[in-house]
């Protein structure tokens, strides 16, 4: 499912020739984590959850306990096939190599509550990008976020009221662990290099990592060959050299769940959200998705709910994209939109300006409904700046993407991408999370609550079918304004 909107081709200066200082890259020494999983990764329709391709042989399953059955074991290895991961404590299991009759027989067995064939949900390939370099004689440490070369157009921080948290000194902590579940992340850009863990980070995507090992040999397997990850991810936490993140201290955690071509199996997905958990992450961002029609897989909600309450109990908070679909979520029939229709998550609609005056601004009406949002009051909690056809939103463009459009980002480490979508609202929300985090603690609910409770009310008072509480005001939830 699409979870992002490319940048009109209408801006001057598709890709500006900049003088561009090159950032030695550091080759990590930290081992690279690689998830066991080989999926068979296949491209599927974004617009129809009817058209969802499956893995062959490939299943997810749920147990009616919150173990793993020896008995099950033993008979998969007896069918021929393999459980290529499982969690013990939740109770699920991915099986692959079986064949139609071997999966018949073991979905019947009375220890199993269901047994789906595993699918794969796509990003769309991206058609065009807009990328610029800052000029090497910018390239300083400043002295706050609001510094960074290419903060006067983003319009998105001062949405937010960003700016206002970081003149106070609210800019997270080291301590707060936000886990990127996307394409990877391009951990030695300027505005993310120390900022992403390795040690905790992990690709279950292995036809990318012999692609990453091949053209990359330095590079750990978790670095983004598409761009979407990196771009994400320097939204929830820049170092605020090219362009300012909603935090400049806070830890990052890749979790490669989505392939270069933007495909993400849903397995991978499930894995990631597990992983993370279990990883320490206190924020898992998920600008992905897709969805499904509940009489064609009904088992999957179940087990997509199952994890989310594992994570929400275990005190992971997780923060999605609503989708690009511009659907209205309360009237869509039968269909399970992943992952904003399970529990205890935050699903993020997007805003953006109606028009603008330069690429610097002034801006008009920058809370306008996004065109491509998907809505709904029975699933939108807030909405953050997305972008629109009149601005995008800019972050860090990965060194390592394989699209030819924005090769130019492989020359160094000082480009952004301009891109839109509910993909880039989602990491302000993330953001502003791992903020409340570091400043007060508490539970998922606890900051879900302070994220809600701070939001700009707009639309029609109360919850609004575009804004659900509001749009996200990190000044207020920080306690900052009133």
């Amino acid at each position: 499912m699409r979870r992002f909107v490319l940048r009109a081709a209408t801006i001057a200066g598709a890709i500006v020739a900049a003088a561009c200082v090159e950032y030695a890259p550091v080759t990590p020494t930290e081992s690279a984590n690689t998830a066991t999983p080989s999926l068979q990764l296949a491209t599927v329709a974004a617009s129809s959850p009817a058209s969802i391709e499956t893995i062959p042989g490939q299943y997810l399953v749920m147990f009616k306990g919150n173990s793993i059955p020896q008995s099950f074991v033993a008979d998969v290895a007896l069918r021929g096939g393999t459980i290529v991961t499982s969690h013990e404590k939740l109770g699920i299991a991915i099986v692959t190599g079986i064949n139609d009759a071997a999966a018949a027989a073991l979905s019947r067995r009375t220890d199993v509550q269901t047994f789906d064939q595993d699918a794969v949900f796509s990003l769309d390939d991206p058609a065009e990008l807009v990328v610029e370099a800052m000029p090497d004689a910018a390239v300083a440490s400043p002295a706050s976020p609001s510094a960074a070369f290419f903060f006067p157009r983003q319009w998105n921080m001062r949405a937010v009221s960003a700016n206002l948290a970081w003149a106070a000194g609210k800019t997270g902590s080291s301590s707060v662990t936000v886990g990127i579940l996307d394409t990877g992340i391009d951990y030695l850009h300027f505005d993310l290099n120390g900022r992403v863990d390795l040690s905790r980070s992990v690709s279950f995507v292995p036809s990318d990592d012999s692609v990453v090992r091949a053209r990359f040999p330095t590079r750990n397997v978790i670095t983004d060959l598409y761009f979407h990850g990196t771009h994400v991810a320097a939204t929830v936490a820049s170092n605020s050299f090219v362009a300012a993140g909603m935090t400049s201290r806070t830890t990052l955690i890749a979790v490669k769940v989505c392939s270069r071509r933007g495909t993400c199996s849903t397995s991978a997905v499930l894995n990631g959200i597990l992983w993370a958990t279990d990883h320490g992450a206190d924020i898992i961002n998920m600008s992905l998705g897709g969805g499904f029609h509940k009489r064609f897989a009904g088992g999957f909600g179940s087990v997509i709910n199952r994890v989310t309450n594992y994570a929400n109990s275990n005190g992971t908070l997780i923060v999605v994209s609503a989708g690009n679909e511009s659907s209205d979520l309360d009237h869509n029939g039968d269909i399970y939109q992943t992952y904003c229709n399970a529990p205890n998550v935050i699903c993020v609609a997007a805003t953006g300006p109606a028009a603008q005056g330069g690429i610097n601004g002034p801006w008009t009406n920058i809370d306008a409904p996004a065109f491509y949002t998907n809505y709904g009051r029975s699933a939108i909690s807030v909405a953050a700046p997305g972008g629109s056809a009149a601005s995008a939103v800019w972050a860090a463009c990965s060194q390592t993407t394989l699209i030819a459009s924005i090769a130019a980002c492989r020359t160094a480490s000082t480009f952004v991408v301009g891109a839109i979508g509910t993909s880039m609202a989602a990491p302000h929300v993330s953001g502003l999370a791992a903020l409340l985090k570091a400043e007060t603690g508490g539970s998922p609910s606890q900051i879900r609550a302070r994220i809600q409770q701070g939001a700009d009310d707009l639309g029609a008072p109360g919850t609004d079918p575009f804004y659900g509480k509001g749009r996200i005001n990190a000044a207020r939830s920080l306690g900052l304004v009133n």
